[in-house]
């Protein structure tokens, strides 16, 4: 093989490497903004909020929503992770610091607390929970609501 071959090699191998988030003080990421107001009567949103990622309530609920993702996604429900240290989530997109510090304060988030509100199609906080929450839980709440009973009528016609 000659030097070009190998630096193609290389190249390409590395375009095709899964990609992993990582830590800002590793790498610059490219943020976005995140606005609940651009999701209204789109989405459902549940915000979870901790301290960081080490944080085992945090771990435990991020867990049991990815494994509920196909109920998520039936439910138009966006997971949004924000976090006092570390990068903060929308749909594992990474939302600005402003936009995190935004949040905490709309919904009254000290830097230590770990929360679980979701958020209604049409803005206003449905349930806060201080504790890991079951994705079923969550669920039953969200289909009682007549706006989702609406949308699984409308599904069944």
């Amino acid at each position: 093989m000659n030097k070009l071959t190998i630096i193609t090699s290389i190249i390409i191998s590395l375009s095709l490497a899964p990609v992993f988030p990582v830590n800002l003080s590793q790498a610059s990421i490219q943020m976005s903004q995140f606005k609940l107001s651009s999701h209204k009567w789109k989405n459902r949103i549940l915000l979870v909020f901790a301290p960081s990622d080490k944080n085992i309530n945090y771990q435990q609920q991020v867990q049991l929503f990815k494994q509920q993702q196909q109920g998520l996604n039936e439910r138009d429900l966006l997971l949004v992770t924000v976090l006092d240290k570390g990068t903060s989530y929308s749909n594992q997109q990474p939302i600005d610091i402003a936009s995190a510090a935004k949040l905490r304060q709309k919904f009254n988030i000290n830097d230590n607390d770990f929360r679980v509100i979701l958020v209604g199609k049409d803005g206003g906080a449905k349930r806060q929970d201080s504790e890991v929450v079951l994705a079923e839980t969550i669920f039953r709440e969200i289909d009682a609501m007549p706006m989702r009973q609406q949308e699984m009528q409308q599904k069944r016609e």
